[in-house]
């Protein structure tokens, strides 16, 4: 699979710890940057290329996510979700990974690089790639209303104010 990759300078150091663990499980890696410690970088250039990767890549017919970092992974979560078709879920433990692609599909998750291990990151990144979107009807309608809104503004019949 190929996984996109944005950081910070928060998350840069993380990030290149991560980016290696992903290569050693045979995955394709893409570094959306920075590529070098700048203690003043902004995100979101960064998170928001990440996440237009993962939807070229899924347009194009490749299996891709994305996986962006920061000091709380809040901002960076923000970024990602400005792209038409984001899904991008904050995750901090192995349920909100796993909850992310199973009941959301969500195709880029966001991890604080300054509240967790390199350790508690690689679990819930292998988990989050490992699962599969349930299909189940509750979460494609749900997802679908998401998708429907993004497009226009509005989901139809269910009262979204105007």
């Amino acid at each position: 699979m190929r996984i996109h990759i944005g950081t910070d300078h928060a998350g840069l150091e993380f990030s290149q710890t991560l980016q290696q663990h992903l290569r050693d499980a045979g995955h394709e890696v893409i570094d959306h940057g920075p590529q070098e410690f700048d203690p003043l970088d902004d995100y979101p250039a960064f998170c928001i290329n990440a996440a237009k990767g993962v939807i070229a890549d899924q347009q194009a017919g490749v299996q891709a996510l994305g996986v962006v970092f920061g000091g709380s992974g809040n901002g960076e979560q923000i970024a990602a979700n400005k792209v038409l078709g984001i899904r991008a879920a904050l995750v901090w433990n192995e349920s909100t990974a796993l909850l992310a692609r199973q009941h959301n599909d969500a195709n880029v998750i966001a991890i604080g690089a300054r509240q967790h291990t390199v350790d508690e990151a690689i679990s819930f990144i292998d988990t989050f790639i490992a699962e599969p979107f349930s299909f189940e009807g509750r979460h494609v309608r749900r997802i679908a209303q998401l998708a429907e809104f993004e497009a226009t503004g509005d989901i139809a019949g269910k009262n979204v104010d105007k």
